[in-house]
């Protein structure tokens, strides 16, 4: 059986429990060694093969995982965050169906949900935003047609850009072709819920100047939008004047206040 885990954003705690399980049982491991935290292969049983993904290729990786899940092993194939994001286990997938293998997914943490978490933020504000828009700038792996940053851009959504802090000065200028103005709220977050996390709060225009200022080149999600800003409306989900299926409106309890000691 093999398992395509989600390691987490970085921090070790944050890989779920099912990952952790299926970690102190693999008889084989491959890890992207290039962003997944080598802490997590502390879980590993001492008879357990361990390999690094970062200078393998689809192929070696495959020919690594059939061979021991024909054998019965227990094959984990351990990626960053959440494999469904920017994860490229489909490939590894449909390779493997042509093998007649069993698979199983189990998702994680991505960082982008880390980086939130590091901005104190909310990415879905009542009239400010309720849509986020996850992509990367274009660089050597080319964006379909009508998915560029400007595309996104243009609809004021909350944007979580990711793989794109080493073409800054090209990502802003992006951003404000897109209709974004220069003082735009935005942040980069490097290394989210890893011990030498850095958190750079910034405007569109001011993002590489921001990055270069704490040597920030890779491994660093961007932020952008007014959910960084102060203003947001107020959520009907807990207003006490607003009914739904589990409580009826009752506009007094809106006077309720904590007791204080």
């Amino acid at each position: 059986m093999i398992y395509f885990i989600g390691a987490g954003p970085g921090a070790v705690d944050l890989i779920t429990v099912k990952g952790k399980e299926l970690l102190e049982k693999a008889d084989l491991i491959i890890y992207a060694g290039s962003l997944v935290n080598p802490g997590l292969l502390q879980y590993a049983k001492p008879e357990c093969v361990i390999m690094d993904s970062a200078k393998m290729t689809l192929e070696e990786v495959i020919a690594a995982m059939v061979p021991a899940a024909q054998a019965g092993k227990l094959v984990v194939r351990l990626h960053t965050g959440d494999p469904s994001v920017y994860g490229a286990h489909r490939e590894q997938i449909d390779m493997l169906r042509s093998y007649n293998l069993d698979f199983e997914i189990v998702p994680g943490v991505s960082s982008f949900c880390a980086a939130a978490a590091a901005l104190d933020a909310e990415y879905t504000l009542p009239n400010v935003s309720q849509s986020v828009i996850i992509t990367r700038m274009e660089g050597r792996t080319p964006v379909p047609n009508k998915q560029k940053i400007a595309d996104y851009a243009a609809h004021k959504a909350t944007m979580v850009i990711f793989l794109s802090s080493g073409m800054l000065e090209k990502l802003q200028g992006e951003l404000i072709k897109g209709g974004y103005t220069a003082d735009t709220p935005a942040a980069i977050v490097y290394k989210a819920s890893w011990p030498d996390e850095k958190v750079v709060r910034c405007t569109v225009g001011t993002l590489a100047e921001s990055a270069a200022k704490y040597n920030i080149t890779k491994t660093a999600l961007i932020t952008v939008g007014n959910f960084l800003g102060s203003e947001y409306e107020r959520s009907e989900l807990y207003n006490p004047t607003f009914a739904h299926g589990y409580r009826e409106a009752d506009p007094t309890k809106l006077d309720l206040k904590p007791e204080v000691k």
